[in-house]
């Protein structure tokens, strides 16, 4: 089975811009692709895991990641699946996140010379000049359109500033900037990012006259619709200090029997032929299914000694 076709088995695929290339380019290992990481706090979540995992599965299978750190776009702040504004950062805590991202995500993918490479949006967004950009940019982006986005929608009744109104447009140059620089073909995000993401192939097809390509990722929640492991306030961090080893374990020992399998097919590298035959588990089972989905995580996060 290729890479693809197992993304699709393993339910982790939402929403494509044009499945045909999309499939050809990442099982060749072509792709050169990239995913956004707001600094909004000082460790990554367990809401990270389908990102940093997809990452990892696409690298082992020859594709080149780069890792996009927000230092940009976190002093705008994403509306998106929020009723409320983010809490702004000063540019010293951006960086300080930014290094804590990076130290995480070491034990997801491989970074060096013709490996995973890492960059920072604050290094082209912060020198931007405003008119330039308007000119240059803002030309290509419709209101109605952008007004009718997913993203934008939940926050009209409450209220959207416009500084996150421009945040569509801020991560849309992200992808036409990584385009045109480091020939990045692909972003991957959650799917709660499928308008930015088109926003970007859109802004690169008008300024450039060329194709990229946009896939999410389906985002990782409960029998009940709320997302897992990133519940505001309550969030399981991978920072050792801030959730245990033996809480981060616990989280995922408890999760919801109707949850179990879809987190080990989603979140671990087991093999499919192996979660198969825990298809038609119950009962103490479950259990079993349960632990094995923690210490699979807790191993890849905190390392085989702590999850023993």
């Amino acid at each position: 089975m290729k890479i693809y076709e197992e993304l699709v088995a393993r339910g982790l695929i939402a929403q494509v811009t044009n499945e045909e290339e999309i499939r050809e380019l990442i099982n060749s290992g072509k792709a050169t692709f990239y995913i956004g990481f707001d600094c909004t706090a000082d460790s990554l979540t367990a809401g990270h895991f389908m990102a940093l995992t997809l990452m990892k599965r696409l690298q082992m299978a020859g594709n080149k990641p780069y890792a996009l750190i927000g230092g940009g776009t976190t002093m705008i702040g994403d509306p998106s699946g929020r009723t409320d504004m983010r809490k702004m950062l000063t540019r010293e805590d951006i960086q300080h996140n930014a290094e804590c991202f990076k130290r995480q995500m070491e034990n997801f993918i491989e970074f060096g010379e013709g490996k995973a490479v890492m960059v920072n949006n604050a290094d082209w967004l912060l020198d931007l000049n405003y008119v330039e950009l308007l000119r240059d940019v803002g030309a290509c982006f419709s209101v109605n359109r952008m007004l009718a986005a997913e993203c934008y929608k939940q926050r009209m009744e409450k209220g959207l500033s416009f500084l996150e109104f421009n945040y569509m447009i801020m991560q849309s140059y992200d992808f036409y900037h990584l385009f045109k620089e480091y020939g990045c073909n692909m972003q991957f995000g959650g799917d709660d990012q499928w308008s930015n993401m088109l926003g970007g192939t859109e802004l690169i097809r008008r300024k450039l006259g060329k194709d990229a390509h946009a896939m999410t990722i389906t985002l990782l929640t409960d029998s009940n619709g709320k997302k897992m492991g990133k519940t505001a306030g309550n969030a399981v961090w991978l920072d050792p200090n801030k959730t245990s080893p033996y809480d981060f374990y616990q989280y995922w020992r408890n999760v919801d029997d109707k949850d179990v399998l879809k987190c080990i097919r989603m979140l671990t590298f087991l093999p499919l032929d192996e979660i198969d035959k825990m298809s038609d588990w119950e009962g103490a089972q479950l259990n079993t299914a349960k632990q094995i989905l923690a210490y699979e995580l807790t191993k890849m996060v905190h390392g085989e000694e702590e999850a023993q």
